[in-house]
């Protein structure tokens, strides 16, 4: 555990990230704290081949006195080999998302799958997970997967537009949760799939400002179903929107933005944020956001 006397230096390594809210939730709650903690993105659609180069970038950051990195799209799967060390939990998922340097090491640990953990038991307390339905199989469905399973979810079905991913998907988590029934869904089984679940996940980037619309036909939700999404912008996605009007219970993206937020803070500091005050900033960041794009 870090000493709360210590400043840090952490940078976000990913593409088009220059506008990011992890900046200011982690500046914020390390204010909160008393820490000195100074948190910077270091896009990659900035730097001449940045892709490429973000294993050489982390290094020289390492050498300009960093801390710690969050790694994001695309660099989950890549930056593994420059790694000394990975989490069991980065492991299993074959990604990370936040790199720490522990005794001149480089430890690799996975917060999407913690983070959205953490917004089910948050957000959706008592709901039942016996069945529930996965859209999107790709870097953060592979988190939120892992992460039901993790919280008990008897049958987990995925869907994906790319069928064999899905099913590879499937494949890998019934290995590493016996206990339970992970299957992969065509068009044709997704919706009765969904007609019988407690649950539905969207772990696609449909419904993003970029990527507007719907992951799936909205006729399919009912009242007695939870529908939870990956997006937080907006929050309001199509999908959450349509459910909140039928009266299901809703975990819009943002839980696991901050949950995936908190355990990251207290990876590189030691120390756990508040979540509800991480929360609560983080709301109003977005409301502030959303205001400049009117």
């Amino acid at each position: 555990m870090s000493l709360v006397g210590e400043s840090y230096v952490v940078g976000l390594i990913g593409s088009g990230i220059t506008a990011t809210l992890s900046a200011p939730m982690h500046e914020e709650a390390a204010d909160r704290l008393g820490l000195r903690y100074i948190y910077r993105p270091i896009d990659l659609d900035t730097i001449a081949d940045g892709v490429d180069r973000a294993p050489q970038l982390m290094k020289t950051a390492l050498e300009l006195g960093f801390n710690a990195f969050n790694i994001t799209f695309p660099c989950k799967q890549s930056i593994i080999a420059h790694l000394d060390e990975l989490a069991p939990d980065a492991e299993r998922l074959g990604a990370v998302n936040t790199v720490v340097r522990e005794d001149g090491r480089l430890i690799g640990h996975n917060t999407d799958f913690s983070g959205f953990a953490h917004a089910l038991d948050q957000g959706l307390p008592g709901a039942t997970l016996d069945d529930v339905v996965q859209l999107g199989t790709g870097g953060a469905g592979s988190a939120t997967a892992y992460a039901l399973l993790s919280r008990g979810v008897g049958h987990l079905s995925l869907y994906d537009l790319d069928r064999s991913r899905a099913e590879a998907r499937a494949r890998e988590l019934s290995a590493q949760f016996p206990a339970a029934t992970v299957d992969a869904l065509t068009p044709e089984t997704l919706p009765d799939a969904v007609k019988a679940a407690d649950g539905l996940v969207n772990a696609t980037p449909i419904g993003m400002h970029h990527h507007p619309g719907a992951p799936l036909d909205l006729d399919l939700l009912r009242p007695d179903l939870w529908v939870a999404d990956v997006i937080y912008l907006p929050q309001e996605t199509a999908l959450i929107r349509r459910a909140r009007e039928l009266g299901c219970r809703v975990l819009p993206g943002g839980y696991m933005a901050v949950g995936q937020a908190v355990d990251a803070f207290e990876l590189i500091t030691g120390i756990r944020p508040d979540d509800a005050s991480m929360r609560t900033h983080f709301e109003r960041l977005i409301a502030a956001q959303q205001g400049e794009s009117l």
